[in-house]
């Protein structure tokens, strides 16, 4: 496995280290949306470099899932599940490359999910039917995408202004004035136990979630037709959010702490899929012309961050990464109460899927724009 490239080093580890990543200890077979977070930077090392090895891995595990009949192994829409729709990124390119039915009729039923997820009253998707009248951050990431892939490539590009509204929404009601950044979600009603009952907003500003929240404005601009009439706004909400984040950049490592603003405070800690977030999105930003050239000093500064901060390799030459959040929520049957006391108490893990997935993205984005 002898290259320079960390994209390729890291699909390599993934592939070697867990072929099946749905049987990952943590996925258990679950239609889980951190499946579609690695497999989503195998498809553009696929597109990079034409190996057939990487498309082949996520057919392989998209399959475990996706029935002749294009029902889904696992899911229920009934559920109103965001993070569900995560997965069904996949699917285009499974089904624009293989022509197979299954892939294009389990796209059709995360479509239905949208049709009738519940909202707020101006339209915002809630994160989960469980979870009513709230925006969580994580949630545009894992619908948006999708939602406007799904439009524009089977219904002819009509109603892309409601994807468009979910970042309008969602930047309008957790903005905060003072340090420019967002805060993890947003309960219309002000009722729950997490947020302030003034506000509505909970208390933190987690680096996650922002960087769930700025890949999934990237991956939208990508796809969004520069006419639209959001376009430009749509670049103003990722610039003012990135520019916002480098405020917070660490100036000795490069990288971003969990609790982004706080990071001289006991406890916070440097967080690899944050910072890998943020540097897919940099790189990307500047490849597609959305972000201006200054930004490559910030890049290269996080970029190198990453790989010093972050990365080991073991005696077989994979890549371990180290210091992901394993997962932080807010609500539910665990009362997460979204204090900074929280965010520091959730587990700090090896070579998490959402943070390897998110660091693949980003070697991937950095090694095309840097040549």
């Amino acid at each position: 496995m002898k290259t320079s490239r960390w994209s390729i080093k890291t699909a390599n580890s993934i592939m070697e280290r867990c072929p099946k990543l749905y049987e990952d200890k943590d996925q258990q077979g679950k239609w889980a949306y951190d499946n579609g977070v690695v497999l989503k930077g195998f498809e553009y090392l696929w597109k990079q470099t034409g190996e057939r090895k990487y498309f082949q891995f996520i057919q392989d595990n998209m399959d475990y899932f996706i029935q002749e009949d294009g029902s889904i192994r696992g899911y229920q829409l009934d559920e109103y599940n965001i993070d569900h729709i995560n997965n069904g990124k996949l699917l285009f390119c499974l089904y624009k490359e293989t022509k197979q039915e299954k892939y294009k009729k389990a796209a059709d039923l995360l479509r239905e999910q949208l049709k009738s997820h519940p909202r707020t009253s101006e339209g915002a998707f809630w994160h989960k039917k469980k979870y009513p009248y709230q925006i969580w951050l994580d949630g545009l990431y894992m619908g948006a995408p999708f939602y406007l892939e799904y439009l524009l490539t089977f219904e002819e590009g009509q109603g892309i202004d409601d994807v468009t509204k979910q970042f309008i929404l969602c930047d309008k009601h957790t903005r905060d004035s003072e340090t420019g950044l967002l805060y993890h979600a947003w309960d219309e009603q002000h009722l729950q136990p997490w947020c302030d009952s003034e506000t509505g907003l909970s208390s933190n500003f987690w680096g996650r979630s922002l960087g769930w929240y700025v890949m999934a404005l990237v991956d939208v601009l990508e796809l969004l037709p520069t006419e639209h009439a959001d376009y430009d706004e749509l670049v103003r909400i990722l610039n003012e959010t990135l520019s916002a984040l480098k405020k917070y950049q660490d100036r000795e490592t490069g990288v971003w702490y969990q609790v982004v603003n706080l990071g001289g405070r006991k406890g916070n800690y440097l967080e690899a899929s944050a910072s890998s977030m943020i540097v897919y999105t940099m790189a990307k930003g500047i490849r597609l012309g959305v972000l201006n050239d200054t930004w490559y000093e910030s890049l290269d500064s996080a970029y190198l961050g990453l790989i010093i901060e972050f990365v080991l390799e073991t005696k077989e030459g994979w890549v371990n990464l180290n210091k992901n959040c394993q997962v932080a929520g807010l609500g539910g049957a665990d009362g997460r109460d979204g204090t900074y006391a929280y965010y520091i108490s959730e587990p700090i893990v090896t070579n998490d899927q959402k943070g390897i997935g998110a660091f693949l993205q980003a070697c991937a984005e950095y090694e095309q724009l840097r040549g």
